[in-house]
């Protein structure tokens, strides 16, 4: 008797169908004893100091680790190791190593999982952002943990043969450096589609399902068919399932590289642009054909220091994106610091609730002048260069702030001053703040979590964390009426782009267009995909599928009315 086919739902994060055995993260680090005090001979003294060279250690192989990587994956290790130096984790552990301590004194690795536990505790209560670094904390207490115990950090498992790879969710800093050659697909009980493990999937083209209750519970070893794009999860794939996944093999093997001038099937050009983080990035999409940047993240420049980088420093950074595209179309988007991102010379890390606080061009309220050294060394990069600049800031929320950026923009020389719309209030009054800037660029990952009060970390909330669901298409859609109405009023174009995640999807990508987005920015992996089913529909059969999808009551529906739609995504295997 053949073994049953059971199937599991969660939601699919990153399209593609896989046939393989799995196999399943290792066992987590063990909780060490909870009453054991420290070791005869030590002292707070040298038991501290050993928590700080442990730390440092892990926070060196993290950095090496991340000197190997690039865009998303650069970043999430980057953000780790940070973390594992963090002064408050390493403080508190240091002090439960006291025997005036309730309970007498810890043990490091006692001292280093409790403290770890309460930071995280203390993260996973502010919610928003600042609780998905509750996940980094608990990763770098056990990497820390495993050193002091002398033993191997956790990690991705090994395989003779490539597998799919199922875990409750992934520790960003192993997410970050996944082999698409060894893991085929990934699938989690827990996490959401904007989750570290949902970001980089898209960004490695691995198929990912997240927010999958019941597979950890899969036998290691079991044959398992992984479809991407509609959130499945079948043990034991019957015949069907299997040409499935070879004609999805076969299909993506043979998809053509992008082109460079993406164009409707009527002709209309629609661009698609790449998100980028450094100079290294860029050269990659340029190879890839990106026809330009639409999201240079300048985080890149800041982060994992304690001081603000010099103006040297920040137009050599910048101007190695600039050099990768002459003559073509930038997007700088202005520090984005706060929340997820705290830096230590710019955010409040006492914040009640991060994500609702002082984080992208608010900071330039309680800290001002590092924005404004931010837009002069952005001008002075960009006059040594020929690509055109544009620059925008995030977390833009009234027309009045729209008005001061631009103003900002204008004093240091950048002409072509946007604004991000990730707050629904932008979307909302989109008519107003575009008539104070030349252009916008929608975050569908923000846009989304703030429209549906929807933490996207959260597994249980993934459903609701979802850019299908046609509360965020009609925000969407009222921004882009609104850029009409200000060009009308100025009488001055006021396109208005996508450089969030819901770009990289290339049912949402039509959806987008037909919603009345001009351009599309994403990952490089995801150019070709998306260019060659823009090119198979006219402007009018968009808004058409977009009209479908802004009716549908649910996510799902609407998802699955737009796919409908479309059949060249079974015939490009999408």
């Amino acid at each position: 008797m053949l073994p049953l086919t059971r199937t599991i739902k969660g939601v699919g994060v990153a399209p593609g169908r896989v046939v393989a055995v799995v196999k399943h993260m290792p066992s987590p680090v063990a909780e060490p004893t909870e009453h054991a005090g420290m070791p005869p001979g030590t002292t707070v003294e040298s038991e501290g100091e050993r928590i700080r060279a442990a730390a440092a250690s892990v926070q060196g192989q993290l950095r090496l680790r991340a000197d190997t990587t690039d865009g998303d994956a650069k970043e999430v290790l980057l953000a780790t190791a940070r973390m594992a130096t963090d002064p408050l984790l390493l403080k508190s552990a240091v002090a439960r190593l006291s025997p005036a301590n309730p309970g007498g004194a810890r043990s490091a690795e006692r001292a280093v999982w409790e403290a770890g536990a309460e930071v995280a505790e203390t993260l996973q209560a502010l919610g928003g952002y600042m609780a998905e670094r509750a996940a980094d904390v608990l990763d770098v207490r056990a990497r820390i943990v495993a050193g002091l115990q002398g033993l191997a950090a956790p990690g991705i498992p090994t395989c003779e043969v490539p597998f799919i790879l199922v875990a409750h969710d992934l520790a960003p800093a192993d997410t970050a450096t996944l082999d698409p050659a060894k893991i085929l697909a990934l699938i989690t009980s827990g996490g959401g589609p904007q989750s570290h493990t949902a970001i980089l999937a898209r960004a490695l083209g691995l198929p990912a399902v997240v927010a999958a209750p019941g597979v950890e519970s899969i036998p290691e070893g079991t044959v398992v068919y992984v479809d991407g794009a509609e959130g499945t999860v079948c043990t034991n794939p019957d015949g069907e399932l299997l040409q499935a996944a070879e004609h999805w093999t076969t299909k993506a093997n043979s998809r053509p590289a992008f082109g460079g001038n993406n164009t409707l099937a009527d002709g209309l050009p629609v661009p698609l642009l790449a998100n980028v983080g450094h100079g290294a990035d860029a050269g990659a999409a340029a190879r890839a054909g990106a026809e330009g940047v639409g999201l240079l993240r300048t985080e890149f420049c800041f982060l994992d220091r304690d001081t603000e980088p010099s103006f040297d420093e920040q137009v050599t950074a910048y101007g190695a994106v600039f050099a990768a595209f002459p003559g073509r179309k930038v997007v700088v988007r202005t520090l984005d610091a706060g929340a997820d991102k705290p830096l230590p010379f710019l955010s409040n890390l006492e914040e009640p609730n991060p994500a609702l606080g002082v984080r992208g061009y608010r900071t330039d309220d309680t800290t001002p002048g590092v924005l404004e050294r931010q837009l002069k060394a952005i001008a002075a990069a960009a006059a040594a260069h020929s690509s055109d600049v544009q620059v925008m800031a995030p977390m833009i929320s009234t027309a009045e702030e729209a008005r001061r950026f631009a103003s900002l923009c204008a004093s240091a020389g950048l002409r072509t001053p946007g604004v991000m719309v990730e707050v629904p209030s932008a979307a909302l009054t989109a008519s107003a703040v575009l008539q104070e800037v030349a252009f916008a660029s929608l975050g569908t990952n923000d846009l989304t979590q703030y429209a549906m009060a929807a933490d996207r970390q959260l597994g249980p909330l993934a459903t609701l964390n979802d850019p299908w669901q046609p509360a965020v298409l009609q925000l969407i859609q009222l921004a882009a009426d609104g850029a009409t109405q200000a060009s009308a009023m100025t009488g001055a174009p006021k396109p208005v782009g996508v450089c969030g995640e819901a770009a990289a999807d290339p049912a949402l990508a039509v959806v987008l267009v037909g919603l009345g987005a001009a351009s599309l920015s994403m990952s490089a992996r995801a150019l070709a995909a998306v260019g060659a089913v823009l090119s198979t529909v006219t402007l009018v059969q968009a808004q058409r599928i977009a009209m479908e999808a802004l009716a549908a009551p649910s996510a799902a529906a609407a998802r699955k009315a737009a796919r409908n739609r479309l059949p060249v995504l079974a015939e490009l295997g999408l």
